[in-house]
Formats: C-alpha cells, sequence, structure tokens
C-alpha cells in the first residue's frame, strides 16, 4: 500500500517554520554574571598606645612644672617644695616620654606620614615595613619627610630642655646671691628624711594630665583623614623610598640623627602602619631602649643624691636643686635631641698681679781715705 508523502512533508516544512517564527521572537538568555572583583582591604588607622601618649603627656608636665620653678627663694620651706618638683620623675619613665612626644611630634608632620602609609594598604608590604622598623630603627629615616619630622622633635625638645636649663642656671646663681641673707646659712631640717624623699620619687613615674593627654592624642590624628597615598609599584620597598625629595615644612633636618630622634620616628612610623597600639606596648618599649641617654639621666640623679648627701645650709640645697636636678635633666634633654647646647661665656680671667718691683741692694757708699 503506497502511501503520499508529499502533504506530511509540507507539514513538517510549516511548523518549522512556525516554530523558528517562535524562537525569534522569544527574549535572549541573560548572559553570566561578571566575575566578582572584591575591593582593596583598607588602610589600618594610625593607632598609637595610650600609655605612649600618657608617657608623652608626663613628660611635658614634668618640664613645664620644673621650668617654671623661681629662683627668688625667700625661705627654707619654698626651697624644699621646689626641690619635690626637681625630683619628680623616673628615669626610665622619663626617657620613654621624650621618645613618646618625639613620636606624637612626628605623627603632626603630614609628609612623613603620608610615605609611610603609601605601604599600609598592601598587607604584604605593611608587614614587612614593620619588620624593618623593628629590626632597625633607623629605617624611618629613609621615608620621604623624615628630615622635617626630625626638625620638629629637634626644635620642641631641644627648646624644652633649654628651658628647663636655663631656669636651674637662676636657680644656681641664686644659691651664691641668697648668702647674703641670714636664714639661707641655717641648717636644712630632717635633711636624711629630705633625702629619703628624692631617691623614692626618683622610682615613681610622673603622673599625666587628662586635658593634656586628650590633647596629644588629637594630635596624633590630624592626619588621618588626609587620603592615603597609592602603594608604590616598586618590588624593593628599600628603593621606593625617598629620602631626597623636598622637604614640606618650615624646617628640614638633615641625618644624621640622635638615637632618640631616630627612634622616636620609628614609632611614630610604627603608629602611621596601625602597628603601635597598646597591644604592641612591648614591642615599642623594647625600641624606646636608648642606653647613651639613659646613663646622662642616671648620672644626673646620682649626682644629686650625693649633693644632698653633704649639703648642710639652705643655700646649698639651692645649688643642688638648680645644678643637678634642673641644669643636668635640661642639659640631657638638649643632648637627646641633638640641638645645639647653649654656649656658656667663658669665665672672667683672673686679676692680673701687679708685677713686683725688683729690690735693689744699695751698695754703702764709699768711705774715702784720709790722707795722713
Amino acid at each position: 500500500m503506497l502511501f503520499n508523502l508529499r502533504p506530511r512533508a509540507a507539514i513538517t516544512a510549516v511548523a518549522l517554520a512556525a516554530a523558528s517564527v517562535l524562537a525569534s521572537c522569544s527574549t535572549p538568555p541573560a548572559p553570566p554574571p561578571p566575575p566578582v572583583v572584591q575591593a582593596p582591604p583598607a588602610p589600618p588607622p594610625i593607632t598609637l598606645s595610650s600609655k605612649v601618649v600618657e608617657r608623652a603627656s608626663a613628660f611635658r608636665g614634668y618640664m613645664q612644672r620644673a621650668g617654671a620653678i623661681d629662683a627668688n627663694f625667700q625661705n627654707g620651706e619654698q626651697i624644699q617644695a621646689s626641690l619635690k618638683v626637681g625630683v619628680g620623675y623616673e628615669q626610665k619613665h622619663f626617657l620613654s616620654g621624650v621618645m613618646s612626644y618625639g613620636a606624637v611630634l612626628a605623627l603632626q608632620d603630614p609628609t612623613f606620614v603620608s610615605a609611610v602609609r603609601a605601604f599600609a594598604a598592601d598587607p604584604a608590604q605593611r608587614q614587612q615595613v614593620i619588620h624593618q622598623l623593628i629590626a632597625d630603627p633607623a629605617y624611618a629615616v629613609g621615608f620621604k619627610g623624615s628630615d622635617t619630622a626630625a626638625a620638629r622633635i629637634i626644635d620642641t625638645l631641644g627648646a624644652d630642655g633649654l628651658k628647663v636649663y636655663q631656669a636651674g642656671k637662676k636657680v644656681k646663681q641664686s644659691a651664691y646671691d641668697v648668702q647674703r641673707v641670714a636664714w639661707s646659712k641655717g641648717f636644712v631640717t630632717d635633711r636624711d628624711a629630705r633625702l629619703a624623699y628624692a631617691k623614692s620619687a626618683s622610682t615613681v613615674p610622673a603622673l599625666a594630665d587628662t586635658a593634656d593627654v586628650a590633647q596629644l592624642q588629637q594630635a596624633t590624628l590630624v592626619t588621618v583623614n588626609a587620603p592615603p597615598a597609592p602603594a608604590p609599584a616598586a618590588a624593593n620597598i628599600d628603593a621606593a623610598l625617598d629620602a631626597t625629595a623636598a622637604p614640606a615644612g618650615p624646617r628640614s633636618a638633615p641625618p644624621p640623627y640622635r638615637p632618640a630622634v631616630i627612634r622616636s620616628l620609628a614609632v611614630a612610623a610604627l603608629a602611621a602602619l596601625g602597628a603601635a597600639g597598646d597591644e604592641n606596648l612591648a614591642t615599642i618599649d623594647a625600641i624606646m631602649a636608648e642606653p647613651s641617654s639613659a646613663s646622662c639621666l642616671n648620672m644626673a640623679k646620682l649626682n644629686l643624691y650625693q649633693c644632698l648627701a653633704v649639703s648642710k645650709p639652705h643655700y646649698e640645697d639651692i645649688f643642688c636643686l638648680g645644678q643637678h636636678a634642673m641644669i643636668d635633666t635640661g642639659a640631657c634633654v638638649i643632648k637627646a635631641s641633638g640641638a645645639p647646647m647653649p654656649v656658656e661665656p667663658l669665665p672672667p680671667p683672673p686679676p692680673e698681679k701687679p708685677a713686683a718691683k725688683k729690690k735693689t741692694t744699695a751698695k754703702p757708699a764709699a768711705v774715702k781715705k784720709k790722707k795722713a
């Protein structure tokens, strides 16, 4: 039996054509979603330990109090009160305060902070720089702006030290001037107790002022709102650091720097990388170990104790205060900063003694013999 296939083929062709028309009218499939690109992590904020800020404030407070000691003493009670101010610091805590304050000052330099934070966005670079700073604090000197940041530290610490130094010179001079007054020659009462107080007060860290701590904390945040600089493309971080760039501050202090200044810059750099918080305090303390300045402060206190141990009249206590509690401490801070020491005037030459007249022995006149 034969079938006619033509109508069936025609029907199939029509069906395919209709399907094609319907397919052309349908919505095309959506393209695949683009790959998700994660934004780079935000750099950590600038972080400086609250303990570091408190030490900086305690240092500033002592320098202000010591620099304000009045040399116009009227009685022994005033002398003893001023002595309590002069001896009121523990050497290690005081030196830490010197460099803590230096770090706060460096964080106010926008060029230095921006140069350091250029390495904060990339976690690998950030960690590499942190390791370099801990291994060698002088690594901080290589960042752009370190010269102007160092100048801030040198000028500020040097001025603070000079103020105490000059106030001590006035106190020391009054030890000689006051001897014209009878009361100054009277003996100090309970000399052993005041020496014991000087030694015990030197073991207690000075306290910070709450308002001053808040002010210093605010100072460390001055450059936080500035946009971070783009991370350098160079693979070698050392090659990317630029120490020869033009300074962006009122004064540039080129290296070499004193160890206290270098360590202040290193702590500030760690803070700019978000690696100087309370949890990093042990590392910061290790960086702030500075033997030369520590020896200077220890010698100042030792000389003060020896001076007080042998001092008896009031005017000698004034000398101990002026020379060892104030002049010596101020000089230690000046030297730690690298600022020039004040030029001391040369002592006047001793008066010339009149030339001794040569004694001439007159020979007796010859006696003429009378002629017989």
